[in-house]
């Protein structure tokens, strides 16, 4: 099953399961100023989570592309994106963990193909401080799924991921976490917010032997370790307590009256599990954008894999926010995508793709998704303009600023925030690129370089205001 396939097997599963299909949400959250982008599948529908019903019903499911800024700098990896889709649904009330469990179990086994030896689970571990049961439940339903396809089901209790780096989990298919399986707005159950939901999750990995371990992330594997050899596919939280207390009453929990359960799964991480393949790349809404690159560079993945996954990537992520109506600037979302865009043609002009890299990759990534999403293909034209005027603009600033870090590198010294402040105020490089691009060159840069930086842009910012408040004068 390709990509494209398992998102439709997806949406057809949940239908016959009684669930009503919903449309995506902007990338742009309309109704939400405390965030920039829509960054999960349950962002939308928090407040319906939170008790309000939905128009919809009590059984809803949807795919939502999603974009994680904070994932920028992890991208080059065989896990990352910043833009990614995201299988959801939802009981609101309705179905708990006895029916969402099977379902998902029967979707990866049964629709996807997936084999029960990789699937390895993990569940909460409880907290006696706060009365809180461990979750044997969704632990015994999950035994019992591992039994019945004749898949051993051992259990290990690791408590938290440093505790599993250290002993690893000695092949035991059902992890217990406390760190990493409860779910909150406010994080674990000491940070929850009076009256706020929550409750344990169970999170499912895809376990590739043919990846070797690495070290640097612990002495052993195990599901929450970012390894390289356990791939997180899905997650199913299961909002089960109301946080209690204030005024003088002591802070606990209780049961909540109706249950929720929240899914997600990542279509491109279960894409390539279904390909046996620890990397996203390869899948079947990834790879046609590599092999465009590969065409354009003259250059193989295999030579330039980290530099061709960045371009794939972000390039991938401004196309869907041009859809969604955003432009790039130097405020909020805008910001973001101009970050997004000018890091693909640095790492363009790297593979040695010095002109117009984005066009022809828009037309593949349109082509890829226009059936799923119509607003890509029908906005072609828009954002390939959007695009290229950005990356006409960032050529003249990327050369200009490249120039100058040579030259500092020539002269073989550390690099300063005053440094970074000329690129930024002169050459117009974002100070993001600067710095990235001073560690590729093997550059020192000085430990005070931001507070050297911050102090320089604001007697810019103080002498504009000066020269502003003089001209009212004349």
């Amino acid at each position: 099953m390709d990509a494209q396939q398992i998102r439709s097997a997806f949406l057809q599963l949940v239908a016959e399961r009684g669930h009503t299909v919903i449309d995506r949400a902007s990338l742009v959250p309309r109704d939400d100023p405390t965030t920039l982008f829509t960054g999960s599948g349950m962002q939308p529908l928090l407040p319906y989570l939170l008790g309000e019903p939905h128009p919809a019903g009590t059984r809803l499911a949807d795919v939502q592309p999603c974009v994680r800024a904070q994932d920028i700098e992890e991208v080059g990896d065989n896990r990352h994106t910043t833009f990614f889709e995201m299988l959801g649904n939802w009981s609101l009330g309705d179905y708990f963990k006895a029916e969402q469990i099977p379902m998902f179990w029967h979707f990866l086994v049964d629709v996807v193909g997936l084999d029960p030896e990789r699937i390895y689970v993990s569940v909460f571990t409880g907290d006696p401080e706060h009365d809180i049961p461990r979750d044997d439940e969704s632990a015994d339903i999950w035994t019992e799924l591992f039994t019945a396809a004749g898949v051993s089901a051992d259990r290990v209790e690791l408590l938290t991921e440093e505790h599993g780096n250290e002993v690893g989990n000695q092949g035991a298919r059902i992890a217990f976490y406390q760190d990493k399986n409860w779910w909150s707005r406010g994080g674990g159950p000491d940070q929850m917010i009076v009256g706020d939901p929550g409750g344990p999750d169970s999170e499912v990995f895809y376990y590739f032997p043919q990846v070797e371990h690495d070290t640097a992330f612990g002495r052993y594997p195990h599901q929450n370790s970012d390894g390289g050899q356990y791939l997180e596919i899905g997650n199913s939280v299961f909002m089960q307590y109301r946080r209690t207390g204030g005024d003088g009453v002591a802070p606990g929990f209780a049961e909540l009256p109706h249950r929720n359960v929240d899914y997600g799964g990542g279509l491109e991480r279960i894409a390539a599990a279904a390909i046996d393949s620890p990397d996203v790349f390869r899948i079947s809404l990834l790879w046609p954008v590599v092999a465009e690159l590969e065409r354009l560079s003259g250059k193989s993945y295999d030579d330039a894999t980290h530099a061709m996954r960045i371009v794939t990537d972000h390039v991938r992520g401004a196309v869907f926010l041009a859809a969604d109506g955003v432009v790039p600037s130097n405020k909020e979302a805008g910001y973001v995508m101009r970050r997004l865009l000018r890091r693909a043609i640095r790492f363009a002009a790297e593979l040695g793709v010095e002109n117009n890299v984005l066009t022809p990759l828009v037309d593949v990534i349109a082509d890829l998704y226009a059936d799923a999403y119509p607003e890509v293909g029908e906005k072609r034209e828009t954002i390939t303009k959007v695009l290229q005027k950005e990356e006409r603009a960032f050529r003249r600033t990327l050369n200009k600023g490249l120039r100058e870090l040579r030259h500092i590198a020539k002269e073989q010294r550390t690099i300063t925030g005053d440094d970074f402040f000329t690129l930024n105020d002169t050459f117009g490089f974002p100070v993001e690129l600067s710095t990235e691009e001073a560690g590729r060159q093997g550059l020192s840069i000085s430990s005070d370089w931001r507070a050297e930086f911050d102090a320089r842009r604001e007697e810019q910012r103080a002498r504009s205001q000066a020269a502003t408040k003089l001209g009212a004068h004349d």
